[in-house]
């Protein structure tokens, strides 16, 4: 995650070889890992009378979009200016560079959890990044961590129960009551308490960004969900209407709406730069679901989130995911497909 390329593309190619999840070996930051700052922050929205109830894998929040319709997740950017290092960026990633989904059935992918305003909340303790995590929300300590991810694969990414030791271990839990997103980075259940790397809450009614130089569950600052592929829209029948997240090898900075960099490397993307899918390109061919897919690539494009692997599109760990069609659907377009928008446009 935060810089640790090498580590990471050696990694995705030995998981590749053993045909274990497709997750990748994170890094410790640099940071003091002091605690996490007090729950400060937006008020948060008012429970339901009655709220709901149940814990729910790949919930699909009654069809509600993350984040209102103006956030950078749902910017439409089709018709947006280009950068004008356009081609240069395109030419460092490599133009010949295939696209992969990220995702699919259990362990590949990213899950994430929709819980009621009811779910108690558990105090997280950060190892890395805890100046920069936040401790709770509206005044309540804590994250809403059912107790299945303890005890049950596919709650946290890599699918191991509890987290495990290794990979990114991503866990993600929308309280669909309150309408608010947690996020937590190298999540593991260890000697009787939750441990994370970093976290990141977000009140999914406002368009409030991390503060500058803050990083999140995501080495951009930004959150995870609302940039994953997932299943339940691919299928509806109707336009995905928000970008996607996008990892590249390495990255040069940040700029908007990514709040914290991971990498200096010169001539690489920055994090939150946005690539777009070309208007000329012809996606009649494909199955419908994955046309909507690539219709999104073209509409509000990718955007760059998380060191990895170049040209890995993030999505949900679903087992509806058919990857005999998805991975040559997807290997079938190439960096030199796309082109990149104007660096921090809005």
């Amino acid at each position: 995650m935060r810089e640790c390329v090498g580590a990471r593309v050696r990694t995705r190619l030995l998981i590749t070889a053993l045909t274990l999840c497709g997750i990748v070996v994170a890094c410790g930051g640099e940071k003091d890992p002091s605690p996490g700052p007090t729950p400060t922050g937006p008020s948060t929205p008012s429970t339901p009378s009655t709220p709901s109830t149940g814990v729910a894998l790949n919930d699909d929040f009654s069809g509600r979009a993350l984040f209102p319709a103006d956030n950078w997740w749902n910017q439409d950017v089709s018709r947006a200016p280009l950068d004008s290092q356009s081609n240069a960026f395109i030419d460092y990633i490599g133009r010949t560079r295939t696209l992969h989904p990220d995702f699919g059935p259990p362990p590949y992918g990213i899950p994430y959890v929709g819980v009621g305003g009811a779910q108690a909340r558990a105090p997280v303790t950060f190892v890395s990044y805890g100046s920069e995590s936040d401790a709770g929300f509206g005044g309540e300590i804590g994250y809403p961590i059912p107790s299945e991810a303890r005890t049950q694969p596919n709650y946290i990414e890599g699918a191991v129960p509890g987290g495990g030791s290794s990979g990114d271990r991503h866990f993600i839990v929308v309280d669909r009551d309150r309408w608010v997103l947690f996020e937590l980075f190298a999540t593991r259940w260890n000697n009787g308490r939750w441990e994370a790397g970093s976290g990141a809450i977000y009140d999914l009614s406002s368009n409030a960004r991390r503060p500058e130089g803050w990083t999140s569950a995501d080495a951009a600052g930004l959150a995870i969900l609302p940039g994953l592929v997932r299943y339940e829209e691919a299928v509806s029948g109707r336009d995905i209407r928000h970008a996607f997240r996008v990892t590249v090898r390495s990255t040069n900075g940040y700029v908007w709406p990514a709040s914290h960099r991971a990498g200096s490397s010169s001539g690489a993307l920055p994090m939150g730069a946005r690539l777009r899918l070309k208007a000329s390109k012809n996606i009649t061919g494909y199955p419908a679901y994955i046309q909507r897919m690539f219709r999104a690539m073209q509409t509000y494009g990718l955007i760059v989130a998380d060191n990895g692997s170049d040209m890995y599109i993030s999505g949900a760990m679903d087992s509806r995911w058919n990857n005999d069609e998805l991975n040559p659907a997807f290997r079938s377009l190439t960096a030199g497909d796309f082109e990149v928008v104007q660096l921090g446009w809005r």
